[in-house]
């Protein structure tokens, strides 16, 4: 059996069995690499048939947007379907969407949102044997009310609405039966279409996203480790004028059951809010990033615009806490060490400081004077007053670090794997802000929730400049 893809090329159409039917993710090795190697292939294919328009006439740039729109809801459509890392990979595409050029990032945000918000779902009968297995054959009377429809989809699970039995409207998380084997099938399939994945997004080292996904995914498998750091959120942001955290009402091993939270998803702000709203919302976003290490002792590890919501009356409600981290040990002495040499981008101290602190192999050669001249534009622009996250701006900052040319200087330094947490944080994090497009007063932010870092450095330099 073949089928035709969007851009003409004809291929095989492997057959869904009853599992995938019911909206389980397809399993084995051979049969998620097959849904994922079919991506490459068309994607060749529409390279192949674009150069056939070419030559019929048609202008080089409109038939390489047709490419790219078409590759973007294909690779989304499978990724969708794969669900676990796959479907992962996905939302943090959609993070790095700001990073694409502007004429590419369109068709990615229209595919991307098409993500986020639906996928294809697990029929009820599915559904309902996974609460029977976790919460016992009468699990329905922990209810009063059990919504089949309209589930909202996440990577490993799907979020239903119920009304629990002392009548709280509530979330119910159950997790994709096979989704812990089909994560594992992921690892090595990721690996082969990495380079795909690099052709989408030039200049991204693909292959330590690609790892650093399936470690990240991993801690959302555990809905109990999930439970307890959004307790820890829940009490610590309980009664906020300013956010919303969901508390736990139960949860059980592959079922995850909390408050319910109404509001605007953060895909609408940022296609349709106003300049002021995507300031305002941007701002709760990074207060909230930056505070929580402090205030709930764990790191944020998930801001994708899927787990932020605008409530009616304003505030910002927060969900999915399955990759939250406490500081790495040391972290903070650290920053305070290079605080001094990032203020000044002296080569010297920025050297000394690299070195001290493992961010450059021993003995490796580290052209200083090069590195402090990439990073003094990043220093004037967090200093000033409000950093604008205008994606030109971004764009130039991000292919200037991620080149992956042997002469980027950049490419000399390492990164301490402990550290891994915070830089996952705050990428994604200012990947958010940037599809926000927000201007925001980062600098002030940093000096409330950061202090011990400030204490050291030299404050009314910092205001003067």
């Amino acid at each position: 059996m073949v089928r035709r893809d969007t851009g003409g090329r004809i291929f095989p159409l492997t057959r869904r069995t009853p599992v995938e039917r019911a909206g389980n993710p397809p399993t084995g090795q051979v049969r998620r690499g097959a849904k994922l190697a079919a991506v490459p292939v068309a994607y060749a294919g529409r390279r192949v048939a674009g150069a056939g328009k070419r030559v019929l006439g048609r202008s080089a740039a409109e038939v390489d947007r047709q490419i790219r729109a078409r590759t973007a809801q294909h690779v989304f459509e499978v990724l969708g379907e794969m669900k676990g890392c796959v479907a992962k990979l996905g939302q943090m595409l959609a993070v790095y969407e700001f990073a694409l050029p502007a004429d590419v990032a369109i068709p990615y945000r229209e595919a991307l949102c098409k993500l986020q918000d639906s996928a294809p779902a697990m029929l009820p009968g599915t559904v309902h044997a996974v609460l029977a297995a976790q919460l016992g054959d009468d699990w329905r009377a922990l209810f009063r009310d059990f919504d089949d429809r309209r589930p909202a989809a996440a990577s490993v699970g799907q979020v239903h609405r119920a009304v629990w039995h002392d009548g709280r409207p509530v979330a119910v998380k159950v997790m994709y039966p096979g989704a812990r084997q089909a994560i594992n099938d992921d690892l090595q399939a990721l690996r082969r279409i990495g380079p795909l994945f690099s052709a989408l997004l030039p200049g991204a080292d693909a292959r330590s996203v690609i790892e650093a996904l399936c470690t990240y995914i991993g801690e959302e498998l555990d809905y109990g480790l999930e439970a307890a750091n959004q307790r820890a959120f829940a009490t610590a942001y309980a009664d906020d004028p300013d956010f919303v955290v969901p508390g736990v009402v139960a949860q059980y091993r592959d079922v995850l059951i909390t408050e319910w939270l109404d509001g605007v998803s953060l895909s609408r702000i940022i296609a349709r809010g106003a300049p002021f709203e995507r300031d305002r919302v941007g701002l709760l976003i990074l207060r909230f990033l930056l505070s929580s290490p402090t205030r709930a002792g764990l790191l944020y590890g998930d801001p994708h615009p899927g787990n932020f919501r605008v409530m009616p009356d304003g505030r910002l409600g927060v969900v999915d806490f399955g990759a939250c981290a406490p500081w790495p040990p040391g972290y903070l002495e650290m920053v305070k060490d290079f605080a001094p040499a990032l203020l000044s981008c002296a080569p010297d101290e920025l050297e000394a400081a690299i070195r001290r602190n493992r961010y450059v192999e021993p003995g490796r050669p580290l052209d200083s004077d090069t590195v402090a001249a990439q990073l003094i534009p990043l220093r004037d622009a967090v200093l000033a007053p409000t950093i604008d996250l205008d994606p030109d701006w971004l764009r130039t900052q991000l292919a200037a670090v991620t080149d992956l040319r042997l002469t980027n200087v950049i490419r000399q330094l390492a990164m301490p794997s402990e550290h891994t947490p915070v830089a996952r944080t705050a990428v994604a994090g200012l990947g958010v802000l940037g599809q926000l497009q927000a201007e925001l007063p980062l600098r002030s932010e940093f000096e409330q929730w950061f202090p011990e870092v400030v204490g050291v450095l030299d404050v009314d330099r910092i205001r003067q400049a």
